[in-house]
């Protein structure tokens, strides 16, 4: 796992899928993330391997930073596009599908929670910031 902190943009996987996104015809951008989520979303008891694990939390926050209130993107690794205030508008059932995914993400069946274990100390790090996106999400499909 080509890894260099724990936040949802912080791995090659990441990495690589934003800069296909960024590279992407702006129409094509909403597929791309969907794409990312569903594949995580219904994966169903098979053994989920990181790489896609890592691409639906990235894709998972980049659908966060969109919403009304954003969650904001401050990394250098997300989207050019995003970075310079550029936007993608995804269907009003993706940040559903997104947190479905990063709760697949999370289960025990997952390389992403298998690898994040071993390495110890950071775990609950990187737990939480895939539970900061997931709150995110959350409280968007299910407003108070």
């Amino acid at each position: 796992m080509g890894t260099w902190d724990v936040g949802p943009f912080d791995n090659d996987a990441a990495a690589d899928w934003c800069g296909g996104l960024n590279d992407a015809a702006p129409e094509r951008r909403p597929a791309l993330i969907r794409d990312a989520l569903v594949r995580v979303a219904e994966h169903d008891d098979e053994y989920l391997d990181s790489s896609y694990a890592e691409k639906a939390i990235v894709a998972a926050a980049v659908v966060a930073s969109l919403l009304p209130g954003g969650t904001g993107i401050n990394t250098p690794y997300a989207p050019d596009f995003l970075l310079e205030g550029g936007t993608v508008t995804v269907a009003d059932d993706v940040p559903a599908i997104a947190v479905r995914a990063l709760d697949r993400v999370v289960e025990e069946n997952s390389e992403w929670r298998e690898l994040w274990e071993e390495a110890g100390d950071s775990y609950p790090r990187a737990l939480a910031s895939v539970q900061v996106v997931r709150s995110f999400l959350e409280r968007a499909i299910s407003p108070a």
